[in-house]
């Protein structure tokens, strides 16, 4: 498939920086807004066609993308009749870049093929700046036929592109993933906040810590506001980090399985969200724990 036709949903920090990728390599676009203007007049200002509906944009795609924030939020978007299957074209293929269950997934997957399309899911590693240049991870699975088809766009997109497996795999994947992270964020927060309380010097901390096994690009980003003073090392918002560390956590409930690890930074990033933090970026959970220990 040479320069499809590709539909954009979800210009959100990830979503923008990716279509302006997009549009940097010369492809043709197709978005429609979501919550905010900013980002789709800056894509329609570089040459992208806005359309009214989700239907709308699958109508004129080959490939449509989806970058959205929950899975409810894709299934909204993915539905109805002024949704993305009802607009779908045969043989087109839908691609989930956002963080979703994977059981919701295989059923999107199922509903896109009675329509004549194939489903894929694609999460994505790093950040909106590695988005820009092309430098993503993307872990994707679904038919590989329709991933064969769509590798050499996921590859301008990305620095590491995967095929993962059956439908489902990715977003699985990127849950344990997440959860691992944000599980590692949040260890690492309360370690410099119980440095304040112990009256340890935050930098020195990092670098006996930094000079072992644990050190980390996770334990970089934390360190980067813990003791740079820069919360956009990772550009990841505490009620985000809630979502997907929350997933996980249903995931392994729909597994029959009980999740013991994500219990203590899905508590702590559930309340930091309910204390008004939400918006915060991850590495600010020092502040969070910094409070929890005041005296």
């Amino acid at each position: 498939m040479t320069q499809p036709k590709i539909g954009f949903i979800g210009l959100g920090l990830m979503g923008a920086a990716m279509v302006g990728r997009l549009q940097d390599k010369g492809y043709s676009l197709t978005v429609t807004a979501n919550r905010s203007r900013p980002n789709v007049d800056a894509a329609v200002a570089r040459g992208a066609t806005e359309v009214a509906t989700a239907r709308d944009v699958a109508a004129a795609s080959d490939i449509v993308m989806l970058c959205m924030d929950t899975s409810d939020s894709v299934e909204s978007r993915m539905r109805g009749d002024e949704g993305v299957i009802a607009g779908l074209s045969s043989g087109a293929i839908v691609i989930d870049f956002g963080t979703s269950l994977p059981g919701s997934t295989r059923t999107l997957g199922e509903e896109v093929a009675a329509a004549g399309g194939t489903y894929l899911d694609a999460p994505l590693g790093r950040t909106p700046t590695h988005a820009k240049d092309g430098l993503l991870n993307i872990m994707t699975a679904g038919d590989k036929d329709a991933f064969d088809k769509v590798e050499p766009v996921l590859k301008d997109l990305g620095e590491n592109v995967f095929h993962l497996g059956a439908l489902g795999a990715g977003h699985t994947i990127k849950l344990i993933n997440n959860f691992f992270g944000m599980t590692v964020a949040n260890a690492m927060a309360e370690g410099f906040a119980m440095a304040d309380v112990a009256g340890i010097d935050r930098a020195q901390l990092y670098s006996v810590m930094a000079a072992g096994p644990l050190h980390s690009g996770m334990m970089d980003f934390v360190k980067g506001y813990g003791v740079d003073g820069d919360p956009n090392q990772l550009a990841f918002a505490i009620k985000n980090a809630a979502k997907d560390v929350g997933y996980y956590a249903r995931m392994a409930e729909e597994a029959g399985v009980d999740s013991i690890m994500s219990k203590c930074a899905l508590t702590a990033l559930r309340e930091a969200t309910e204390a008004g933090h939400g918006d915060d970026m991850v590495s600010q959970m020092i502040d969070f724990f910094a409070d929890k220990m005041k005296p």
